[in-house]
């Protein structure tokens, strides 16, 4: 009898962290039926003699909330072998919500995460209240890979308390109500409950988003609730620059009420050492039986600036110049006194990325990004050695380059051994694409291709099992898909094949597909041979064949 497809010779990678071996994967509807070696044909084959098979990767920290509205094919996370998507995190959803109060939600989701708050409210269809309902709607929409997401502090404050949600703490009864809210999106789907207390997270009038400063009562409730509920994660964004012991406390308090997984986001600093603040601190918690891990962007990370977005300064004609459109600014770099007074006026910038000296790396004119971020790439180097400033060569290069050139302003991760550190030691998930996120600011969302070919093929820092294990069925656990993740028998069916010898992430593009023409970044990637959802071949030889395969996937 023959199967659905059949997937032949290649390296298996289970996802469970055993090593690799060759043979066969069948599938037949959406489930995986053989593993090892498959005598039956398939309808559909798959030749992957030089490949690596491995289970479809999990994103669980991204803003797809809204995109996925006008863009159901989850880009740019779909090109780099993702087959399930967490979103709702930080806090920031779009449910639940009152009737009239879609804009508020929309504003602040434009404030927080760079989504436009007009492409927000024309691209959802805003036909729910409580979270079930928004399920419901995310379902309709059909998207090519499976979504789960979380319930977000801030709408569960702005239902239950309206305006005094931002500046105020909830009275008792309003406490019992956000945990019965929370409890009952649970128990609607919610896979748990988000919340972001870092500061930088604001509303449209500068206030900070609700529950920024919510006391540690508050959430140690709503995790009791999430646990009554029947269990599930609690996403955190903490303001580790502020009361730094006290916010970890606040990571074992949660996970103490609710008996159940805690995630929160982490980065490393400048030292080589400054990943293991939090790496030794996880391993503590998990040793009193807490079940905590953290994420982590895999490599250094910042604004993607260039003439097609960001401008690296903000004083004088440098103001002018952003307010044209791109053919508008290629035409000023042609204007020789402009480009002068540009350079001149850099000199004399003092705002955020001029006086916090951020540095700047070029990603190169290569098939792929450099995100090495090494001296040689710096454009303070690349002037020095030009004999210019570095507003001259910023100029001069986007000028050579038609405008394609790109930079990263390096806010995250100053250290890249401090980074691998990070990622390889304790539960840390290389990941936080935020893809969906600061749309128009980073371009992060090809994580799981740099993890494989940067750390795995080039550098060598796990072996691909381990690699692949913390990219699938280790966030997949953390989310409570019992069912994905491992290419074993019974298990759905979410399966890459994966050319490691070509993989990689392409240039960042900046494009305009946004409902209202706004614009965003993508990335695209080279070396997936195929990627299946449920079963369902959406991608092939790296690009989308016309497939949507998703589910809604709920607690």
């Amino acid at each position: 009898m023959a199967h659905d497809l059949v997937i032949r010779n290649g390296l298996l990678v289970d996802g469970t962290g055993a090593a690799p071996f060759r043979g066969d994967l069948a599938i037949d509807g959406d489930t995986i039926s053989a593993v090892g070696s498959v005598d039956e044909p398939g309808r559909r084959e798959i030749d992957a003699s030089g490949h690596h098979v491995t289970p479809g990767f999990v994103d669980i920290h991204t803003h797809l909330d809204a995109q996925i509205g006008w863009d159901p094919w989850l880009t740019p996370i779909s090109w780099h072998g993702v087959t399930s998507a967490l979103i709702g995190n930080c806090g920031v959803t779009f449910a639940p919500v009152r009737e009239g109060d879609a804009a508020t939600l929309a504003n602040m989701m434009e404030t927080v995460e760079d989504i436009p708050a007009d492409a927000i409210l024309r691209g959802l269809p805003w036909t729910w209240e409580g979270y079930g309902g928004y399920l419901d709607a995310i379902e309709g929409l059909a998207p090519a890979i499976n979504v789960a997401g979380l319930v977000g502090h801030c709408a569960v404050r702005f239902y239950v308390m309206g305006e005094r949600a931002v500046d105020e703490q909830p009275t008792a009864r309003e406490l019992e109500q956000m945990a019965a809210v929370v409890g009952r999106s649970v128990a609607e789907g919610a896979v748990g409950f988000s919340t972001s207390r870092i500061i930088g997270h604001f509303l449209p009038d500068g206030r900070a988003v609700p529950g920024t400063h919510a006391e540690h009562a508050e959430l140690v409730r709503i995790a009791q609730a999430v646990k009554a509920a029947g269990g599930g994660l609690m996403q955190n964004v903490l303001n580790l620059a502020g009361d730094f012991e006290g916010e970890l406390d606040l990571i074992r308090e949660e996970a103490r009420a609710s008996g159940d997984r805690v995630l929160f986001s982490i980065t490393a600093g400048r030292s080589d050492a400054s990943g293991r603040l939090f790496t030794d601190r996880i391993a503590e918690m998990r040793a009193e039986g807490l079940d905590v891990s953290g994420i982590a962007i895999p490599r250094g990370s910042g604004f993607v600036a260039g003439l097609v977005n960001t401008l690296p300064w903000q004083h004088g004609r440098w103001v002018e110049l952003a307010k044209l459109d791109f053919a508008g600014r290629l035409a000023a770099l042609d204007d020789a006194d402009f480009v002068e007074g540009l350079v001149a006026d850099a000199e004399q910038d003092t705002g955020y990325f001029a006086k916090a000296r951020i540095p700047l790396y070029w990603l190169g004119d290569g098939e792929s990004p450099n995100y090495r971020f090494d001296e040689a790439s710096d454009l303070e180097t690349l002037a020095r050695e030009a004999g210019e400033t570095k507003a001259a060569t910023f100029l001069r290069m986007s000028r050579e380059s038609r405008g394609r050139a790109l930079f990263v302003l390096r806010m995250f991760n100053p250290n890249l051994r401090a980074v691998a550190d990070l990622i390889s030691r304790g539960d840390v998930f290389p990941g936080l694409s935020d893809a969906g996120a600061h749309v128009g600011q980073v371009m992060d969302g090809g994580v799981s291709t740099f993890v494989l070919s940067h750390w795995v093929r080039d550098e060598g820092l796990f072996p691909i099992e381990e690699a692949v294990r913390r990219l699938s069925s280790a966030p997949a656990r953390v989310i409570g898909l019992s069912d994905r993740g491992v290419l074993a028998p019974g298990r759905k069916a979410d399966v890459n094949v994966i050319d490691l010898a070509r993989l990689g992430e392409s240039m960042p593009e900046f494009v305009h597909d946004f409902p209202g023409g706004a614009g965003r970044f993508i990335q695209r990637a080279r070396g997936y041979r195929a990627t299946i959802c449920n079963g369902e071949t959406i991608l092939e030889h790296d690009e989308h064949v016309g497939r949507r395969a998703g589910k809604v996937i709920r607690r």
